[in-house]
């Protein structure tokens, strides 16, 4: 693109004019189109050509080329000084100080200025494009699958077999189908959301003093914006320069506790204890109002206007990177996967054994070459059914359907077989739902009670000093209205705050009480008090101050929760809590359900960001000792609290990272990063979350877990017997046409039409009907199909009617020659020689192993239900059983020729073989 500039956070005026040397691997010289106008929006120089427009204006200027392309809703811009791409994320790329901030940008951009970093910053807003129905047909039918089923459906009806390629078509299309309907339908629901309050009207200030109001989409970097008195939902990330806010969060901490929002401290005013550091938006997330977060109100002081300064915008906030998170996960692969495709690998590489043997069978008998193209070709789609995607989704779909039975609503059905190898589940604090609160009024605990004072007005915050995890206590100062005198009050801890009191106001029995409350899991928060004559630093405030007493409060757990964790438990799943909240709370919710033992000692790490030029460290404790044990974070933690969103879905990963399939229980927006990468993340809430979680359940509590599990388990083991059928299937059929090729004949077509859909698609649809069964075991299911046991029961089954087929062939073979059944007078010959005994006796043979293979690997529990119970599969396989001896021992004229079997001398091929038939099915 074209910039009078190449840094959006110079002026113009100190701008170079030299432009930057084109390179000849340069990426993107365009700005993407600007958005529509909303409804009554006026033309704005942004919504135009602002690059042209700027230029005009600096004509004295050369425009600077600028090069840079997007990837996942990331512009990445070509770096002089250190030759490379980098992203501009916004003013915390300046990491100025807090000083710098108040003194340089706190008076407002220019329109000009505001304009020229809009060119490098994009406009402000998070935009989820639905694409359309065309681009997810194209990326569906992409499958490699579907690609496949093409193939075979052209071949099918150049062979003018078209009842099958007709009835493979018809289960493609409704596949496709449903798979786009649902994406497109996650989509919209993901548009709706983000687009929601997306655009509102905002007051910036302007350098020469002047407010402005604009669209939220104009705001960039540096703009200076007034926060209503009456609230407002956040556009973008700005940090607090003058007054508070009290903010709902619950959109990215899932807490629903209003915040307060302090202004940033200014070291340069001479305020004690305040150090300048950098600017960071972790760091001073007390003064940070984030994107998509809703302030409820304000207060400001002699008049003063509330302002903050916008720090990011668009997909750089924070509620663009969850966006992001959500909209550009990383592939979560599945090595049953990996492994089918490289299992039909081997069978078209077999199927190349058989291409090769049919082209010189047929040149040696000069059959002509369109024939010898065809019938070679279809070894290969003999060899990998293309019915396989249809028979592999029809368990998904069914456990989708029992799953949506029991409340568990499913958006993603091929998590549903991941879910089936979950051996480790991250909750989030959802264990517990209602805080009953006992305060105790005890004389030797409270011997002095405030009562308020006979007042119609409350007490007017007048300094507020949030909850510091690492000081234990907040502190807050208030004055009544019309008095001058102040009251500082203090909460947290009960060591740290009776540490602050006067010795004569804490009871002496003040550990023997505190310790008795917390041996019997109660919360415990001391309270203080000192009345001041004006305001002064935090440490004069915090000392000397009048014990007032102790609020007793206890977390009551859901009645499901226990019971759920001891099933995980024994099954042998580990379960971890990542949380938001504190370490201390979430320690004793963990306690309070069993996730910790009793027994077990507890130990805290405490991760520290790097600091002052200091490496960031860990540093750990026990939670009664002070020693300093060595561990492995991932593989033996249990508790990680105080966790930020992104933070949740780096565990997540690092899980991954150490071969854990990884299941995420949450309930909030901020989860949704870590619900969306988990194996199988399942949401409690119908709101943000649901639209990044693959599962969401009515049921809102852990219950719902086990039960998903369990379903996966059972979808799981039915892929693996429904690919290991259909494999046996493809290799005695691909064996069956082969010995028939070398008679020059083959399967007629209502032969292989009855085979593949009376036979291999019936028993797939009934036989993925087992239900899950009713309890978590200890073991799990095999994760690949590249393992000993299930290629030994694969291909130790086939070897067992590999030589009963040649026995079958040969011996037909000769009692054809013997007793002249091959004879034109008893034999009607047909067109391509289908009506012939060597042919009935494999299609019959063929047909009873299909029914066999079906019944071996119908397997049940302790997965799933046993097969006997699934009446739909015993059904359809006993009367495809009777059937087939029906017409073999009574032929049936119509039957017969439409199948085409052999009909004359029928009755020497029954005697001959009916012995040999028994012990088939024996």
């Amino acid at each position: 693109m074209l910039a009078p500039g190449s840094n959006p956070f110079h002026s113009l005026e100190t701008q170079t004019t030299s432009p930057s040397p084109p390179s000849s691997h340069s990426c993107t010289f365009s700005n993407s189109a600007s958005p529509p106008l909303a409804k009554g929006q006026t033309p704005h120089p942004s919504n135009g050509r602002p690059a042209q427009e700027l230029i005009t204006k600096f004509s004295d200027y050369q425009p600077t080329q600028i090069r840079y392309f997007t990837f996942h809703s990331t512009k990445y811009y070509w770096n002089n000084e250190v030759q490379n791409f980098k992203v501009l994320t916004g003013l915390e790329d300046l990491q100025v100080s807090c000083s710098t901030l108040h003194l340089e940008h706190t008076a407002g951009l220019s329109r000009n200025l505001q304009e020229y970093r809009r060119l490098f910053f994009g406009v402000n807003e998070i935009a989820v494009k639905v694409p359309s129905v065309f681009k997810l047909l194209i990326k569906e039918v992409l499958n490699p699958f579907y690609i496949f089923q093409l193939f075979s459906v052209i071949l099918w009806s150049a062979d003018e077999y078209y009842y099958y390629a007709v009835a493979i078509v018809f289960m493609s299309v409704i596949s496709i189908a449903t798979s786009l309907y649902t994406i497109k339908k996650q989509y919209i629901m993901l548009h709706d959301m983000v687009a929601a309050h997306s655009v509102v009207r905002v007051s910036v200030c302007r350098a020469n003093n002047e407010i402005e109001e604009i669209l939220s989409t104009d705001l960039v970097p540096g703009d200076v914006m007034v926060i209503p008195r009456n609230g407002t939902i956040m556009p973008c990330d700005a940090v607090l320069i003058s007054g508070t806010c009290i903010v709902n969060e619950s959109m990215l901490t899932g807490e629903s506790v209003p915040v307060t929002k302090t202004n940033l401290p200014n070291p340069a005013s001479g305020q004690q204890g305040e150090v300048d550091d950098a600017y960071n938006t972790e760091e001073h997330k007390r003064h940070t109002l984030f994107c998509g977060t809703n302030v409820i109100q304000t207060r400001f002081y002699t008049g003063e206007l509330v302002k903050a300064v916008v720090i990011c915008t668009g997909f750089s906030t924070a509620k663009g990177q969850l966006v992001r998170s959500i909209l550009y996960p990383k592939p979560t692969d599945f090595k049953l996967y990996r492994d089918a495709y490289l299992f039909l690998l081997c069978l078209v590489a077999v199927a190349g054994i058989g291409f090769i043997y049919s082209i010189v069978l047929s040149i040696l008998n000069k059959v002509p070459a369109k024939t010898i193209i065809i019938e070679s070709l279809d070894i290969i789609t003999i060899t990998v059914p293309p019915a396989l995607p249809a028979a592999m989704t029809a368990g998904i779909v069914y456990a989708q359907r029992r799953l949506k039975h029991i409340g568990i609503f499913c958006i993603s059905p091929q998590r549903i077989n991941l879910c089936g190898q979950i051996n480790l589940v991250c909750f989030d604090k959802i264990l517990e739902e209602a805080t009953e609160e006992e305060t105790s009024l005890h004389n030797r605990i409270m011997p002095t009670v405030v009562r308020p004072p006979k007042q119609l007005l409350p007490p007017e915050p007048v300094l507020s000093f949030p909850f510091s995890s690492a000081l234990q206590r907040m502190s807050i100062v208030a004055r009544v209205l019309g008095e001058k005198r102040m009251d500082a009050y203090m909460k947290g801890a009960p060591e740290a705050v009776a540490s602050l009191c006067k010795k004569e106001t804490v009871p002496e029995n003040f550990a023997e009480v505190l310790e008795s409350y917390t041996r019997e899991g109660f919360r415990v928060i001391a309270l203080a008090h000192r009345r001041l004559e004006a305001a002064s630093s935090l440490d004069h405030i915090e000392s000397n101050m009048e014990f007032l007493g102790l609020i007793i409060m206890q977390n009551k757990l859901k009645a499901e929760t226990p019971g759920v964790l001891q099933d995980l438990h024994k099954a042998n799943i580990r379960t971890v809590m990542v949380t938001g909240d504190n370490m201390l709370t979430a320690i004793s919710v963990a306690r309070d359900c069993g996730m910790i033992p009793p027994e077990d000692k507890i130990i805290i790490a405490d991760a520290l960001h790097p600091h002052d030029g200091q490496a960031a460290k860990i540093t750990w404790r026990y939670a009664d000792k002070p020693q300093k044990p060595r561990l492995e974070l991932v593989l033996h933690g249990t508790v990680f609290a105080r966790m930020a969103p992104d933070q949740k879905t780096q565990l997540i990963e690092t899980l991954q990272g150490v071969d854990y399939f990884v299941g995420m229980c949450g309930d909030g927006a901020n989860d949704c990063g870590a619900l969306k990468r988990a194996h199988g993340g399942i949401s409690l809430s119908e709101l943000e979350a649901s639209v990044a979680s693959p599962f969401t359940s009515r049921t809102p509590n852990i219950s719902c877990v086990p039960s998903l599990i369990r379903e996966g388990r059972a979808a799981l083991i039915t892929s693996f017997c429904v690919f290991k059928f259909m494999a046996l299937y493809s290799i005695i059929q691909y064996i069956s046409v082969t010995l028939l090729y070398s008679i020059l004949s083959n399967l007629g077509d209502f032969q292989f039409l009855f085979i593949d859909i009376a036979i291999i698609l019936l028993i797939v649809f009934t036989s993925n009907l087992n239900p899950a069964w009713k309890e978590l075991v200890s073991r799990r299911p095999p994760s690949g199909l590249i393992s000993g046991p299930l290629l030994f029961s694969v291909f130790a089954l086939k070897c067992s009617r590999i030589n009963p087929d040649f026995l079958s062939t040969s011996s037909v073979c000769n009692l054809s020659s013997n007793q002249n059944l091959s004879d034109h007078n008893d034999t009607e010959i047909d067109e391509h020689n289908i009506q012939n005994f060597e042919n009935t006796s494999l299609f019959y043979v063929s047909s009873f192993q299909y029914l066999i293979v079906a019944i071996v690997f119908s397997k049940g529990k302790p997965f799933r239900q046993p097969s006997y119970k699934n009446w739909p599969f015993v059904l359809s396989v006993v009367s495809l059983y009777f059937f087939l001896l029906f017409i073999m021992f009574h032929p049936v004229k119509g039957i017969d020729e439409f199948l085409e079997v052999g009909k004359s001398n029928f009755c020497h091929f029954k005697l001959a073989n009916i012995f040999r038939t028994c012990w088939y099915l024996g």
